[in-house]
This record gives structure tokens, C-alpha cells and sequence, in this order.
């Protein structure tokens, strides 16, 4: 153990300083997420980690650390950056209180080194666990940025040939769905990877997103947007390793847990569900609009309900409180298609709160 003997004044301005920062900088963070995303799960992570901060601090003798303050005398307050002073976006804000926070925890894992491993470890979890919030909490805000206007989900299969699934993708782009998702189990590699390009290139003609279910790889090789995957699929981490970090990744969440734990893996969006039977899937168990609501109360993160919605059942889907949903059976189903898909758009937009 090092002798403190010389360092002690030192050492606890410095551990008093780290503490502040880190405190205000979780506060300010907390503020962004509360406020600003108004979401109440990523609010109750930051503020179960301040609180963890806060006990882990108060091992540091209060009474020493503001002894040895000297906010007077400390040479660095007359230093700001003008960078400091440029905040262009509430985004911006919390990213540097984030960063702020993080270094400070840094600076006290370091320095209670000196006396006390134990606790240099226990702030060591807590700033990693800060990098998975504040990760969390910039997808969140990108992604609601990227899916800004993409209430409506089409799902689609590959069809009996490729020309039949060509005219299908046209119609659905066409009518203004702002993102299919190609799904199909069926189909050989080959076969799939065909489809795939071509939703991809009939989906960038129309200025829309174009998402594969369930295989990253086919994703990456048609340059799709995205990739869906299941609870039993790659996980989060596993499909950006294939399609690097700008691809948009969707999970398909059964519980306000799954939820969650999408929110901080990175998804880019979540599927709720199944909310209805369903036509075109069938499932043990549907988890109806409850779920729907909890998540609404609770995520921020884009969601799309899913599971037998019709243009019957959107009204109910939106008075739980969200209003993105995803299609297959009620679009492959209809007389027109293309005019149903406008439908469900126009419905949609009626009474849209994006959460």
C-alpha cells in the first residue's frame, strides 16, 4: 500500500473533484432521459446508478473531502474550452455529461487504488455499466431520429417467383410503406438472397428501408438496411459484427423485460408481441395490448406492435398508447394490397404520438 502520508491533501481534493463531476455529470444525464426522451426505463437505470455512486462515495470520508476543497484556489477553473460552451442539440448536452461522468468515475477508480481495491473495482462496474447507458440512450435518440416517420411495417414473403414478389414490394413501396421486412423460412439461400436484393433495390428506389428477418449474413449481402431477429436468434452484438454499426437492428420482445433488455443490447427498434393470433404465424400464447401499454408507459425506444393487427384493431393498439405497428396477414390478405397498406397509413397517422 502506497504511504499517503505526503499525497494526503492531494489525493482528497482530487477524490472530492471526481466525485462532484461525476455526480453532476449522471444528473444532467438523467435530466436528458427523463426529460427529453421521457423515458421512463433508461430514467430509472441513470438514476439506480447515481444512487449506486452516491453509496459508493459515502466510503469516502465526507468530511475529509471538503477539508481539502479549495474551489478559490483550484487553477483549473479559469480554464474552458471554447468547446465547451458549444452545445448545439439536447443530444449534445447529455453526450458530454455522459463523457464528463464517465472520466470522473475513471479518475476515482484510479485514485482509490492507492487505499482501497475493493472500491477502485465497484467503480470500475459502475463506469462500464455508465458506457451501456449512455450507448443506450444515443440508439435511442438515433433511432427515433431513423424512424422518424415509419409508423408502418410491412412484413413479406418471397412469394412463387421472383417477378411475383417484384410486383408485390413495387405495390407495397409504391402506397407508401416506409419499411418492409422480408420474411421467409421457406426459401433456399439462393432464393432468399435474390429477394432480398431485390426488395432492397425496388425499396431505395421508392426512398424506403428495407429489412431482412432472421439472417444478418443475407442482410449484409444484399445491402439491406437492417436485419429482424428473434429471441432465439444472433443476438444484438452479434448481427452489427456482420453488418457494422450503422445497420438498423430489430428485436422481437414477448415481456416488458425482453423490452428492456433490447433497450440497452442497442436494438434499433422493437417488435411487441404477438398481440392478436395471427394468420400467417401461429403462436402458444399472445400477450395482447397489455404489454403493448407497459412498453409505451415505459420505452421510448421505436416499437412496433405486432400479431394479427388489422385496421380493425388499430384503435386499440393506439389507445394503449403506441402507434407503430407491423402487417403481414391483414396486407397479403387483401382484395388491394396496396391500397390497404394506404389505409393503415392514413389510420396511423390520424391520431400519431410516436411514442
Amino acid at each position: 500500500m502506497h504511504d499517503l502520508s505526503t499525497d494526503l491533501l492531494p489525493l482528497w481534493r482530487i477524490l472530492d473533484a471526481a466525485t462532484n463531476r461525476a455526480a453532476e455529470g449522471l444528473r444532467v444525464a438523467e435530466d436528458y432521459v427523463r426529460f427529453g426522451l421521457d423515458d421512463a426505463h433508461l430514467t430509472s437505470q441513470f438514476k439506480q446508478l447515481r444512487h449506486e455512486l452516491t453509496g459508493l462515495v459515502a466510503r469516502l470520508e465526507v468530511a475529509r473531502r471538503h477539508a481539502a476543497r479549495n474551489t478559490q484556489l483550484d487553477v483549473g477553473t479559469q480554464e474552458t474550452l471554447a468547446s465547451e460552451a458549444n452545445r448545439r442539440s439536447l443530444r449534445d448536452v447529455f453526450a458530454a455529461a455522459a463523457a464528463r461522468a464517465q472520466q470522473a468515475i475513471r479518475s476515482l477508480e484510479e485514485y482509490s487504488k492507492l487505499f482501497d481495491a475493493e472500491l477502485s473495482a465497484q467503480f470500475e462496474a459502475l463506469r462500464y455499466r455508465s458506457y451501456t447507458l449512455a450507448s443506450a440512450t444515443i440508439n435511442t435518440t438515433e433511432s427515433r431520429r431513423r424512424l422518424e416517420d415509419a409508423q408502418l411495417c410491412v412484413l413479406v414473403d418471397g412469394a412463387n417467383s421472383l417477378d411475383e414478389f417484384t410486383q408485390r414490394v413495387e405495390a407495397i413501396c409504391a402506397a407508401g410503406a416506409p419499411l418492409i421486412q422480408l420474411r421467409d423460412k421457406q426459401l433456399a439461400d439462393v432464393a432468399l438472397l435474390a429477394r432480398a436484393r431485390r426488395l432492397v433495390e425496388v425499396a431505395h428506389r421508392h426512398g424506403r428501408l428495407a429489412i431482412v428477418n432472421d439472417r444478418p449474413d443475407v442482410a449484409a449481402a444484399a445491402q439491406a438496411d437492417g436485419v429482424h431477429l428473434g429471441q432465439d436468434d444472433l443476438t444484438v452484438k452479434d448481427a452489427r459484427q456482420v453488418l457494422g454499426p450503422d445497420a438498423l437492428v430489430g428485436v422481437s420482445t414477448h415481456s416488458l423485460e425482453q423490452a428492456r433488455t433490447a433497450v440497452l443490447d442497442g436494438a434499433s427498434y422493437i417488435g411487441v408481441g404477438p398481440v392478436f393470433p395471427s394468420s400467417t404465424k401461429p403462436f402458444e400464447e399472445f400477450v395482447g395490448v397489455e404489454l403493448v401499454g407497459q412498453v409505451a408507459a415505459e420505452i421510448r425506444l421505436p416499437a412496433f406492435a405486432i400479431g394479427g393487427v388489422t385496421r380493425d384493431r388499430l384503435a386499440e393498439i393506439q389507445q394503449a398508447g403506441l402507434d407503430r405497428v407491423a402487417v403481414s396477414g391483414a396486407v397479403a390478405a387483401a382484395v388491394d394490397p396496396a391500397d390497404e397498406v394506404r389505409q393503415l397509413i392514413a389510420q396511423l397517422a390520424g391520431e400519431a404520438t410516436l411514442r
